[in-house]
């Protein structure tokens, strides 16, 4: 058993939010009861993910995409009152990271999408954005099959680049239009979760590959091995629960 506060401030120090300029709120966002046995991680807290938490005893979800983002409707009600009364009913904290888990050297997103892939020499590009290598330069449609496979998802390839992929950049989510720093850094594909209409043309008429391989698909990582490391950190139980989402 491990007290709220003191896990909270466990990720606090490991992930740095206020280093974060975020569009939410990072950190405790429903309080639940303050003693912890059971840590369930997912990507998004839908109500999927919170009726299967309260089913699995969690006394706190630990999540990548949280509430109240800016812009978001502040009045609770319909979806938003439903999600929370779950949380109050059964005293489950809501824990939710963005940036910061992205960003994570060890835990994050785009670290650990990297170790999924089998990309080497990973390491931030800029901000957000990382490159690596390939150990086997692969064709396309090869690496598309690859990411499928790796994923579970098959991507979305577009662009027209080089005949092999060897260097590689990526940012996880909806992190399309970093493909600008993919080209400057004279990469040969990059990688994001979501695609927009103008990614298209970029890529076919700069000369790279680009796949969206999925919001959510991307997004699974990183809060499983933030989890995985606060179970070992204070000796209690963790669950990983994938509510699939297909974007």
């Amino acid at each position: 058993m491990a007290h709220r506060d003191d896990i909270l401030r466990k990720i606090d120090e490991w992930l740095l939010p206020e280093n974060f300029q975020d569009y939410c709120p990072n950190g405790l966002q429903v309080e639940g009861r303050a003693e912890v046995n059971r840590i369930v991680t997912g990507v998004t807290a839908s109500q999927a993910l919170l009726d299967a938490a309260v089913a699995a005893g969690a006394d706190m979800i630990l999540v990548h995409h949280g509430y109240f983002w800016k812009g978001e409707e502040p009045n609770v009600r319909g979806m938003k009152k439903r999600r929370l009364k779950t949380l109050l009913d059964h005293d489950i904290n809501l824990v939710a990271y963005h940036l910061p888990l992205d960003d994570h050297p060890d835990y994050g997103n785009n670290r650990r999408l990297a170790e999924v892939l089998g990309i080497g020499q990973a390491r931030p590009l800029e901000g957000l954005v990382w490159q690596g290598e390939l150990a086997d330069a692969m064709s396309p449609a090869d690496f598309a099959s690859h990411l499928a496979a790796k994923l579970g998802r098959q991507p979305l390839h577009v662009g027209e680049g080089k005949a092999l992929i060897k260097r590689v950049g990526w940012c996880t989510g909806a992190a399309q239009g970093y493909i600008t720093k993919a080209l400057e850094a004279g990469l040969d594909a990059f990688i994001s979760g979501e695609i927009s209409e103008p990614t298209t043309h970029t890529a076919r008429e700069c000369g790279i590959h680009y796949f969206a391989a999925g919001h959510h698909a991307t997004e699974r990582y990183g809060v499983q091995a933030l989890g995985e490391a606060l179970a070992g950190e204070f000796g209690i139980a963790h669950q990983f629960i994938d509510c699939d989402n297909p974007v």
